[in-house]
């Protein structure tokens, strides 16, 4: 399923761009193989377009190169590149984020594309899962969960910022929903994360028992349900969360931010 891979591939940009308070231009996209494959390049680049159609901005342009010297055949890689625009008054990257100020995940779909090796390893390792398997706890295989597309949180963002303060935005990425909104905090300040309130999706419970992954490392490296986290003010936290219910938004309040 290659057009899952091409939505990801714009969602690791824009949502990147999005947290910035910026709107998503444009996209561009880069493909390397040994040989191309019609089929399969057609898909990657029907998702591409996807994931620009959802993110509101247009695919600009892009490059495919073919070098038979340097990957093997059926191997491929992809890089994206995106630019957004936002006033320079409006640019949200933490400075004003305060000890107490609230944090509010919002989920995930999936895995987003982050933790991808050790998820192999642990469902599809030595005696694991075969990639068509299922499990009790999902209703699709194994690896159509892994396939899901990363969500694209380029709409909710933009409306919310239109009408309430925000001080930071994080992108739950590669390293877990604690560094990731840590290293947008100032200094002297870390994120208290309530673990309590975040109820992971069915396929992280499914890769901690299969790969006897300690809980920690779990958190360290999956976004454990929330793909996105914001960083609002205790004066709003109300009026915040009655925009994202009238949205029909799934969200939860992970914790707040404090002193070091």
């Amino acid at each position: 399923r290659y057009s899952t891979i091409g939505i990801d591939l714009v969602a690791m940009c824009v949502n990147d761009i999005v947290t910035l308070g910026a709107k998503p231009l444009f996209f561009l996209d880069y493909m390397a193989c040994s040989e191309l494959e019609i089929e399969k390049a057609s898909e990657l680049i029907d998702g591409i377009i996807g994931g620009c159609r959802l993110s509101g901005c247009i695919l600009l342009g892009g490059e495919t190169a073919e070098m038979p010297g340097v990957y093997q055949k059926g191997d491929y890689e992809l890089a994206g590149f995106g630019v957004g625009i936002v006033e320079k008054t409006g640019i949200i990257d933490g400075r004003s984020i305060q000890a107490g100020d609230v944090l509010v995940g919002i989920r995930s779909s999936g895995i987003h594309s982050n933790g991808l090796s050790l998820a192999r390893r642990a469902l599809f390792g030595e005696k694991g899962f075969g990639f068509k398997d299922g499990h009790p706890l999902l209703s699709n295989t194994l690896i159509e969960e892994l396939l899901v597309p990363t969500r694209i949180y380029v709409e909710l963002v933009l409306e919310i910022i239109r009408y309430l303060p925000v001080n930071g935005i994080a992108h739950i990425t590669g390293g877990g929903i604690f560094s990731n909104v840590k290293r947008l905090l100032p200094a002297g300040l870390e994120p208290l994360i309530n673990w309590d309130n975040i109820y992971p999706h069915p396929v992280f419970t499914i890769i901690e028992q299969s790969g006897k992954i300690h809980k920690e490392e779990m958190r360290n490296v999956f976004n454990m349900g929330i793909g996105l986290v914001f960083v609002v003010s205790r004066d709003i936290k109300e009026r915040f969360i009655s925009r994202l219910e009238d949205k029909g938004e799934h969200y939860a309040l992970i914790g707040r931010v404090v002193s070091t």
